[in-house]
């Protein structure tokens, strides 16, 4: 059992997700957001209001930490300025904090939209070179940029996880490709994190998708198996689906909605769309 884990983004619903799991691998659990204190603390859990883009509220909560589990982010598309301080600045003061405190590894929520504007016929694997669709999907490239040249710097170990659609159901077609069940984002996180060694690593969060458009056949080591399949509602989501346009980007990278946006606008919001019968 580990002696303690941060994580942050703790009230978004990933994270909401992952304060159980993360608590029964370790002695000490530190949670963190920008946003007040969940009613329903673990008994080992002890949670801190901080902002990730203040080095002084945020260094302190890593000390005597071996792993971090960074999940703290705005999520969705935003103009340059407003995702600065919380995805940009915060992920360098989560790898410098950790740096400083002798933290073992980061486990980092990355997106598919550092990689949204490859096609998704390309077959994108773990080696795919960043193509990001967003200042979102940018964020994302800096912080796994940033990952390996501390672990190559700094001995820093990071896994960084490129999260496809995490939701309870698939939401639409895309979805059939895309979706992570939460049982199996879990189960990557707990990966992450008991693997003896990692170094760098980028891996997929996908599950066992008979669509999915991307590959973790190069980190096989981290021992994921994913357990559920977005194929069992795919007569559901055919069903209500519009008839497909090949030219729209939405549905030809594998960043969906967020490649065919304009820089700075919603992405969150267009998914939204595509889930109400748009495709």
């Amino acid at each position: 059992m580990l002696s303690k884990i941060v994580l942050t983004g703790a009230r978004g619903n990933l994270g909401h997700e992952l304060r159980a799991p993360l608590s029964a691998m370790c002695r000490e659990l530190v949670t963190t957001d920008i946003r007040e204190a969940p009613e329903d603390l673990l008994p080992n859990e002890t949670y801190v209001t901080a902002d990730l883009a203040q080095m002084d509220q945020i260094a302190p909560l890593l000390e005597g930490a071996e792993i971090v589990v960074h999940f703290g982010a705005i999520v969705d598309e935003k103009p340059f300025e407003e995702l600065l301080g919380p995805n940009y600045i915060g992920a360098y003061n989560i790898w410098e904090a950790a740096h400083r405190h002798g933290v073992r590894r980061v486990v980092y929520a990355s997106s598919i939209h550092a990689v949204g504007m490859a096609e998704v016929n390309s077959g994108a694997d773990t080696d795919t070179q960043h193509r990001p669709d967003t200042f979102y999907g940018l964020a994302k490239c800096f912080a796994e940029d940033l990952g390996r040249m501390y672990w190559e710097k700094r001995g820093l170990e990071a896994v960084c996880l490129r999260i496809l659609s995490c939701t309870p159901e698939p939401q639409n077609v895309r979805a059939l490709q895309t979706w992570l069940s939460y049982r199996d984002m879990v189960q990557l996180v707990q990966r992450a994190i008991d693997t003896p060694t990692t170094g760098f690593a980028v891996a997929y969060g996908v599950s066992a998708n008979t669509r999915a458009p991307v590959s973790n056949h190069k980190v096989g080591f981290l021992g994921y198996k994913p357990q559920d399949n977005a194929e069992d509602w795919a007569e559901a989501l055919f069903a209500k689906a519009s008839t497909p346009d090949p030219q729209d980007l939405a549905l030809t990278r594998v960043g969906g909605p967020f490649a065919s946006i304009p820089l700075g606008e919603s992405g969150v919001a267009a998914i939204q769309a595509m889930s109400k019968g748009k495709g």
